[in-house]
């Protein structure tokens, strides 16, 4: 009865890819994605592009320090469709000596234009939040982060 319920419990669970909201054949852009991201997120069938050009339905940024989010931000959100979502994954305490955590993540998404809707764990090293083009007339209040 015990490998029952565990193998229920495993069908129910959704993959990483599927808290990501990742759909087959989205135009994606991974920058800084762990070796092992695509096959331990169970990302399907995807439009991958190896380079920065375009417009894409999917960006995910893994980042580790303030100074690169800054640095490449802004650029990956000028790449984004309207409709889009932008990934930001950083590492959680006590891993990859990280100077970032959910506020500051959230206060930068803020500073270039982007509003935060979601957070997952994507494994024991990697948190991620998904960054949206903010709604026309919509009023977004943060306590970490303001549009401008």
């Amino acid at each position: 009865m015990r490998f029952v319920i565990e193998k229920m419990q495993q069908i129910m669970e959704k993959s990483v890819s599927q808290k990501l909201g990742i759909t087959p054949n989205m135009s994606a852009f991974l920058v800084n994605a762990p070796e092992n991201f695509s096959a331990e997120a169970g990302l399907p069938e995807l439009d991958l592009h190896s380079k920065l050009a375009g417009n894409f339905d999917y960006i995910h940024f893994f980042v580790i320090t303030q100074k690169e989010f800054h640095e490449k931000f802004e650029n990956l959100k000028k790449h984004l469709k309207s409709n889009g979502f932008l990934w930001v994954s950083w590492p959680k305490s006590n891993q990859k000596e990280t100077d970032l955590n959910i506020k500051t993540v959230i206060k930068i998404g803020y500073d270039f234009g982007l509003v935060e809707s979601k957070a997952i764990s994507i494994n024991s090293i990697w948190s991620a939040l998904k960054f949206t083009h903010p709604i026309a007339g919509k009023t977004y209040k943060n306590s970490y982060g303001k549009l401008k």
